[in-house]
């Protein structure tokens, strides 16, 4: 039995994520974290998806990032609108929350240890939005270096595997995967400024990145938009 941790947010990344590892047959461990985002209504969405895509076991951890701030999602920090995505900006964004995927993927690899799962899925993707250091191809090499050599897991047993199978697709090609896959984007939500009752806002990056994505492939994004 080929176990797997899955980290799961309620966005259209890791729950596409979800259903490739789920073909490609693992047995699903799903990992979410509230850590004090503004966004915090896709933890109800990650209730929907495993209603629909049921795993072997869900935990939800809570970390106070906010202790921290630092980001437009986790301090008081307006998060950018507009109503044009700039997809030639080089800066990294104020959504960028420091050291976030290092410390998810620490948790997850704690919790993988603890069931002898030597495989780790994440939804990063590089080629649509690829300013946020933590997403890039050069980091995931080097947490999975780390995590063969920090854990006994990985003294013991060697080859844990950090997946990360959307890192070279583009939001399209992600939804279209996912299509093929079964999923119903609907329940899932991406927007970093959602309404209180669960709506999109449509004007953050990414929304606009959902948005065009649906877009290209001549198709309505399902989710709920603020009008």
């Amino acid at each position: 039995m080929k176990k797997a941790v899955i980290l799961i947010s309620g966005g259209l990344d890791s729950t596409t994520v979800l259903e490739i590892a789920r073909e490609q047959g693992y047995t699903l461990y799903a990992l979410s974290f509230n850590y004090g985002q503004r966004h915090a209504v896709e933890l109800d969405c990650v209730k929907k998806i495993l209603s629909k895509h049921p795993v072997q076991d869900h935990k939800t951890v809570h970390i106070d990032l906010r202790g921290f701030g630092g980001s437009a999602l986790t301090a008081d920090i307006e998060v950018p609108k507009s109503t044009v995505y700039n997809s030639k900006s080089s800066k990294i964004p104020v959504t960028y929350v420091p050291a976030r995927n290092t410390i998810f993927l620490s948790f997850a690899l704690g919790y993988a240890e603890t069931i002898e799962a030597k495989n780790i899925f994440l939804g990063i993707h590089s080629l649509d939005y690829s300013n946020y250091p933590d997403c890039r191809p050069e980091y995931l090499n080097a947490f999975e270096k780390l995590a063969n050599l920090a854990t006994a897991l990985g003294v013991n047993e060697g080859g844990i595997k950090i997946h990360a199978p959307l890192l070279y697709m583009t939001k399209s090609e992600i939804i279209r995967e996912g299509l093929r896959l079964g999923i119903d984007y609907s329940i899932t939500n991406s927007c970093y400024d959602p309404s209180m009752d669960g709506k999109a806002c449509g004007k953050c990056d990414a929304c606009h990145l959902r948005m065009n994505g649906f877009k290209e492939l001549h198709l309505n994004d399902p989710s709920p938009y603020q009008k």
